[in-house]
């Protein structure tokens, strides 16, 4: 007997992977180890079962367990994993040598994203300036689906009903947060401009600009990111920076096209 090929309808679920990746995601989350029954409450796991998926994720290093509180973090093992996944995605050798020219040139920190998960967006590839004072920035730093001016890319360009948006808006973290009603004008904008921008909301003194990349429905996938020291960043120079951006994008776009990418 032929067995039927999975789709997205009858694929099979695996309850223990599933299980493992979330608590991966947690500790990967986590400011601080985490003790079993904590990490079992947050996920509703049974405990033993939390325990059992632990214990095996440490064997393989992925977490760590410090016995003397007798709690779990993110095990290194992670990262040739991480670093891997870098190394081999083409967009990310492909923008790095634009990042690179696009600090120079406008003094910035230029970093690529891409959606990895619900609700988070990752770092795939970063230049930073030459500047004597720069901001810190990680390749696999995560952040909040909606936040900032990648943030604003994402609800402009990707279908998210009102209710989803407004929920996820509430829980993000800003220094000077944006009303909700001010945030969805903004949205606006970006769909008009094709650029987003936050001008100190997100991290107070520091200019983000971000440009969309989006797949072939139309949904924003990835983005590039221009952050800067807002005294540096004028009124117009965000304009140039938002156009260098749209190049960039529209030549990788232009080279992944190609035959052969």
């Amino acid at each position: 007997m032929t067995e039927k090929p999975e789709t997205p309808n009858n694929k099979r679920q695996v309850p223990a992977v599933t299980r493992a990746l979330a608590i991966l995601r947690f500790l990967a989350k986590s400011p601080e180890p985490m003790g079993v029954n904590p990490i079992a409450r947050e996920l509703d796991l049974v405990p033993s079962t939390c325990m059992h998926i632990l214990r095996v994720l440490q064997d393989e290093g992925l977490v760590e367990f410090e016995p003397k509180i007798k709690r779990y973090s993110i095990g290194i093992g992670i990262l040739p994993l991480a670093r891997s996944a870098l190394q081999k995605n083409t967009f990310s050798a492909l923008v790095q040598p634009h990042l690179s020219a696009l600090s120079t040139q406008f003094g910035v920190t230029g970093i690529a994203t891409q959606i990895a998960e619900p609700g988070q967006m990752v770092v795939v590839a970063l230049s930073q300036s030459n500047l004597p004072f720069r901001l810190q920035v990680d390749l696999g730093s995560r952040f909040p689906l909606l936040i900032s001016a990648t943030g604003r890319c994402v609800a402009a360009f990707n279908e998210m009903d009102e209710d989803t948006m407004r929920s996820r808006f509430k829980k993000l973290a800003w220094d000077h947060p944006p009303s909700f009603e001010e945030w969805r004008a903004e949205i606006d904008q970006v769909r008009k401009q094709g650029y987003a921008v936050d001008r100190g909301a997100y991290i107070s003194g520091v200019t983000v600009v971000a440009v969309p990349i989006l797949d072939q429905n139309d949904q924003m996938v990835r983005s590039l990111v221009a952050i800067g020291i807002s005294e540096r960043l004028q009124n117009k120079e965000v304009p140039k920076l938002a156009e260098a951006l749209q190049t960039i994008r529209d030549r990788i776009n232009e080279m992944q096209a190609m035959p052969g990418s």
